[in-house]
Formats: C-alpha cells, sequence, structure tokens
C-alpha cells in the first residue's frame, strides 16, 4: 500500500482532513471498541498530526504531544489507529516508528511516555517501552503507562 504521510499542525489540516481524523478515531475509539468517551479534545488543538493518506483515505494516524501537555516532564504519542484499510500490512509499526523518529528530532534528551491500552504492550515494548505503571482503567478498557528511553529508533526495514 503506498502511503502519503504527512505532519501537521491542527490549524495546517484542511476541514476535510479533520472530518476524516476525527471521523476515523470515532470509528476506532468509540464504535469498535465500544467506548463513549470526549475523543475530540483541547489538547488536539497543541498537537502536532501525524496522518497516513492512501489516495484520499485515511489509513493510519497518531498525534504527537509536547511535554507538560498530557505528562509533566514528557512528549507523548496518543490517539495511535491504523483504520480497517490498512490493518495488517505493518502500517501501524511505520506509524509509531515515524512517530518516535520525530519525537527524537524535537526531543532527543528526554523519555517518550504514553497511556497504552494493556494488551498492546508487547507491540509497544518492540519500539523500547517498558510498563511504568499498575494496570488501570480508562473508560472501560485497561491500560498502563509506557516509558521509553531518549534515543534513535532502530531503522525500518
Amino acid at each position: 500500500m503506498d502511503i502519503n504521510w504527512q505532519w501537521r499542525r491542527y490549524a495546517e489540516l484542511s476541514p476535510l482532513q479533520i472530518h476524516t481524523i476525527f471521523a476515523a478515531r470515532q470509528a476506532v475509539f468509540i464504535v469498535e471498541q465500544a467506548c463513549a468517551y470526549p475523543d475530540i479534545d483541547d489538547k488536539d488543538l497543541q498537537a502536532l498530526h501525524l496522518a497516513g493518506w492512501a489516495g484520499a483515505q485515511l489509513a493510519a494516524y497518531l498525534r504527537l504531544l509536547a511535554p507538560g501537555v498530557s505528562y509533566p516532564d514528557e512528549p507523548s504519542l496518543g490517539r495511535i489507529i491504523t483504520t480497517r484499510l490498512a490493518r495488517g500490512g505493518g502500517v501501524g509499526r511505520e506509524l509509531v516508528a515515524r512517530g518516535l523518529e520525530k519525537i527524537h528530532e524535537l526531543y532527543p534528551t528526554l523519555p517518550t511516555r504514553i497511556g497504552a491500552q494493556a494488551h498492546l504492550h508487547k507491540f509497544y515494548g518492540s519500539f523500547g517501552f517498558v510498563q511504568a505503571s499498575e494496570p488501570y482503567d480508562e473508560d472501560g478498557i485497561m491500560h498502563i503507562e509506557m516509558l521509553r528511553a531518549a534515543g534513535p529508533v532502530a531503522p525500518r526495514a
């Protein structure tokens, strides 16, 4: 699958791109996971958004948050999704790797902290994240905080 990766601030996204991103997040986090929660928040306005487009369709997405937005001392990745269109082909791995590359570019000396769905601990562990909290319930889904030491990401194959 040929994907066009784009980093954008909220104000740089077109209204159609914003709609497409929010619709995809809603489809994954609220509908597929049967979890009613306020997905759209003020953090979207402060985030760097990484969208992977397959033509006009969204294949993958995440948002990068600076230190002090979600966690006091670390940058974070969140709202990480691979849409049904792109699942099973390694697009999610590329998405996270690109997010970590950008964090290393912007904050080379800082570790990265995420709030991960607990069942994805091995996936994030493959990027060097380690569990940094006890499991906790967030909107009916078990999560854990995970921390990754500062440093570059291993090259993608």
